[in-house]
């Protein structure tokens, strides 16, 4: 191999890395957000937006891991709280149990919870997890991300996995983490859009 093409299979290799490191790393300490984006940074990758700052959310949708279809729409008026994860990803193993123990606490106040499934190629895996950690609340099945991918950029769009974000009553984006929670962290996260009256 010349001296050209090593340089050319290295440079390739590094792009490629880069790019499987942002597109779906699966990462417990990401951050994003700032001023430019219309939302606050806050620590370890907890970002918030204030009510009539928000975007929209996107129109997620889709087959489940049970066999059935949900979307985000069904759960109009009522604060959804989506997490993006894979069986594959230790973060994502290790809040589970603390994300079904908020889905339960909080399921008589108006509050979903709504899983997305990715990069998973064998939904068999996916609906394992849910099993061993008694997950009850739906699953989208996205194995190549394209529910994620309809996030809009510089919106408090998921970056990593796992991602939660919490959509409020109207339908907008309102809250996110970039890393795995535990369910103090994510009742925190979560009190203050409950809380909020619909507009």
């Amino acid at each position: 191999m010349s001296g050209t093409n090593r340089r050319r299979t290295a440079l390739l290799a590094v792009v490629a890395a880069t790019a499987a490191l942002t597109l779906g790393a699966c990462s417990s300490g990401a951050s994003g957000g700032g001023g430019q984006t219309g939302f606050i940074t806050g620590k370890g990758g907890l970002d918030t937006t204030t009510a009539g700052h928000r975007q929209d959310a996107p129109e997620i949708g889709g087959a489940t891991l049970d066999g059935g279809k949900a979307a985000l729409a069904d759960y109009k008026g009522k604060v959804v709280v989506l997490n993006v994860w894979g069986s594959w990803c230790g973060p994502c193993r290790a809040e589970a149990k603390g994300l079904e123990e908020v889905a339960q606490k909080y399921q008589g106040q108006g509050v979903q919870f709504l899983g997305i499934n990715t990069r998973d190629t064998d939904p068999g895996n996916a609906i394992a997890f849910e099993k061993n950690f008694g997950i009850t609340y739906p699953s989208l099945y996205d194995p190549d991300g394209t529910q994620i991918l309809k996030f809009p950029k510089g919106s408090l769009n998921p970056q990593a996995i796992p991602s939660t974000i919490v959509v409020d009553r109207d339908g907008k984006l309102a809250a996110r983490s970039l890393r795995a929670l535990s369910s103090e962290d994510l009742e925190n996260l979560l009190k203050p859009i409950v809380a909020e009256k619909q507009q």
